[in-house]
């Protein structure tokens, strides 16, 4: 039986520098043993490739790989799932490393791992991950190099060039895939992790149970206007709408989820803007009122508001057009004014009095929610995001005793004054105002920007926006988070790291914006650019668009630049140009005419070693003419073609005369 060829040095050591490569960008969400798993199984190939050790039997790979599964089980909970799926993957790809045998071994090694390279993209698919992601790539082209070529047995860095070169050669074709392949939605999605204690959106609020709230900064969307972007007091992003009360948590009824979309009338100039949402594992969709949302598997619900068909797990990128001065529902369906003036039957006393009080004195709905807008701006009320947590009478407590909370607190607690006295509201849950980048003129919102206020309904006039916390806290809306918690703690005290904490440095602060606006365009143009993006641009280009013409477009570029790679790679016009090449032919021909014809594959030396045993009369002249020829073409010696003609000249004199000689 022939021995299967076994692997190469420089091969096994790029191998193990490509899963170094590949691990890192998992290493936020593997589990720690992982590591300790990857040192064993590196430790244990080195030392079988140095002969010091053996190769595992079949007992000792299933106990590993029992071992693996159990390590997942305990540190993931279970064995299905994306998240568990992928360690198990990263977990193959240490493993294989002690039963690779063979060079085919090796083959499925480098595969496996580039897999693994794509999988990174499931947990964060920025700019950074994208160029990062080239070196694994390239490492494993290394290892395919090595693999493939013996000269570069103990030349890495030549190894590592080609590799390289390689990969550069197939920018182009990728770009060509890029922008003409079919975009085609994901084959999997990633579950979101549940939040916990941010000042994020969820589909419903407690503010009666809440002590804390921690501030995050991480990003929910961007949105870029058409023009001018509007005050940052009108950047009221509506997400969800609450119209159920317990008597400490507000939440969706059942009316709200339905995708029915409600009567509105257009009035005004439109605004137009475009969204790039980042993840949030839900489904609903941020939007200024009243909006028209341009993407597809997208509806209105009866409350105004807009989601998507399945959970937003990555980035997503659509057009809205809205009318901020449209008239939302003059006549109401009565069962969404029966939603709407829903209480418990018990609990809150003191509200519900001070509500028919204010009912008795201002029997007009504008006028009482005027009053109690008054209300909140002139008595010692307070922003904060550390107020006490509430008793049994939440609204109660918060109105008359406690007088300090955040927006929710607000938003609840005059959305049941406004119930108690007969007037049909809602809470509104979403995002308020964002930070203008002036270098990309886009606003970024972040989680710390969720905000909730009330809306309240008016036979004629529909439904009316209006936000209590402005009352209290007008800089909360028209400056931002930072500036309303000033008397607080410094802000994002849980997050030492994050750029926003230093904004007062101009320096710092620009090179944040520069960066966070390559982030925009990368997110816009490459990984936006879905189905309809992609339909829109090859559509500008090519007029009517099917599948024929974006076929003959694909197979027909992707032919040229391959037709330009090989021209580039070969060179064919060096070749006819390069005089010791043409002296060398006329060297053959001549040489053919008396019978001595060079092989294929034969080299210069040893053809004139031939030549000289067939024509030993004119040995001397042939071995000149070879040794003029490898030293201008191989020993680096300055080109002269005219002693390469000289040479040849004295072997045509030396050569018996023949008919066409």
């Amino acid at each position: 039986m022939s021995r299967l060829p076994g692997i190469p040095r420089i091969a096994l050591t790029w191998l193990l520098v490509a899963q170094v490569l590949v691990i890192v960008p998992h290493l936020v969400h593997l589990p720690m043993w992982m590591i300790a798993l990857w040192l064993g199984a590196a430790s244990w190939r080195v030392q079988i490739f140095r002969m010091r050790a053996r190769y595992p039997g079949g007992w000792v790979k299933g106990g590993l790989v029992l071992l693996v599964l159990i390590g997942i089980l305990f540190s993931r909970g279970t064995l299905v799932g994306l998240d568990a799926a992928v360690v198990l993957l990263i977990a193959t790809f240490i493993l294989k490393l002690l039963e690779m045998r063979t060079r085919r071994d090796a083959l499925l090694l480098v595969f496996l791992g580039f897999f693994c390279v794509v999988t990174a993209y499931l947990f964060e698919d920025g700019i950074v991950a994208a160029l990062y992601s080239l070196l694994p790539v390239t490492a494993l082209l290394a290892a395919l190099v090595g693999l493939q070529q013996s000269g570069f047995a103990e030349r890495p860095w030549p190894t590592l060039r080609l590799a390289g070169g390689l990969l550069l050669q197939a920018l182009p074709l990728m770009l060509l895939l890029f922008v003409f392949f079919p975009r085609m939605g994901p084959l999997w999605s990633l579950p979101m992790p549940s939040d916990k204690g941010r000042t994020g959106l969820s589909d419903s609020m407690e503010p009666a149970d809440i002590a804390e709230l921690s501030r995050s900064s991480e990003l929910a969307f961007r949105a870029s206007f058409e023009g001018a972007v509007p005050p940052r007091n009108q950047l009221y992003w509506r997400a969800l709408t609450l119209d159920r009360f317990d008597g400490r948590r507000w939440s969706q009824s059942s009316l709200a989820q339905l995708p029915r979309a409600p009567q509105w009338s257009k009035a005004g100039q439109p605004l137009d803007y475009s969204i790039i949402m980042q993840p949030s594992g839900k489904p609903w969709l941020f939007a200024l009122d009243v909006g028209e949302v341009a993407q597809d598997g997208t509806r209105m619900m009866s409350d105004f508001r807009w989601q998507n068909r399945r959970p937003v797990d990555r980035s997503l990128l659509y057009q809205v057009r809205s009318w901020p001065q449209a008239l939302r529902e003059a006549e109401a369906q009565p069962s969404t004014l029966r939603h709407a003036l829903q209480l418990p039957a018990q609990g809150d006393p003191r509200s519900r009095a001070w509500a028919a009080q204010l009912q008795r004195q201002y029997p007009q709905a504008d006028a009482m929610v005027d009053a109690l807008l008054r209300h909140f701006n002139r008595e010692p009320f307070a922003y904060t995001l550390r107020p006490q947590t509430l008793g049994q009478n939440s609204v109660d407590e918060f109105l008359f005793d406690a007088r300090s909370g955040f927006c929710a607190h607000y938003a609840g607690a005059m959305t049941f004054v406004l119930r108690a006295a007969g007037i049909p509201a809602r809470v509104v849950t979403g995002y308020q105002g964002g930070e203008l980048n002036p270098s990309g003129n886009y606003i970024q919102v972040r989680q710390f920007d969720a905000h909730a206020w009330v809306e309240y309904w008016q036979p004629g006039t529909g439904w009316r926006s209006v936000d209590p916390t402005f009352q209290v806290a007008p800089e909360r809306i028209e400056q931002g988070l930072q500036e309303a918690l000033s008397e607080e703690d410094g802000f994002l005290d849980d997050q030492p790291f994050s750029p926003l904490r230093y904004r007062e440095l101009a320096w710092l602060n620009q090179l944040r914006l520069s960066w966070e606006r390559l982030n925009y365009g990368w997110q816009r143009w490459v990984l936006g650019y879905q189905g309809e993006q992609q339909l829109s641009l090859l559509q500008s280009w090519f007029g009517s668009l099917d599948w024929q013409r974006l076929a003959l477009a694909l197979v027909g570029g992707g032919a040229a630049l391959l037709g330009l790679l090989a021209l580039w790679l070969l060179k064919p016009w060096q070749q006819r140009r390069d005089p010791l090449r043409q002296v060398l032919r006329r060297f053959e021909r001549l040489l053919a005419r008396h019978g001595v014809h060079r092989q294929a594959g034969e080299g210069m030396r040893a053809f004139a070693r031939r030549a000289s045993q067939e024509l030993p009369a004119q040995a001397a002249q042939i071995q000149a003419f070879a040794a003029c020829f490898e030293r201008q073409q191989y020993a680096g010696q300055a080109v002269a073609p005219a002693a390469l003609r000289q040479a040849l000249g004295e072997l045509r004199q030396a050569l018996p005369w023949r008919w066409l000689n």
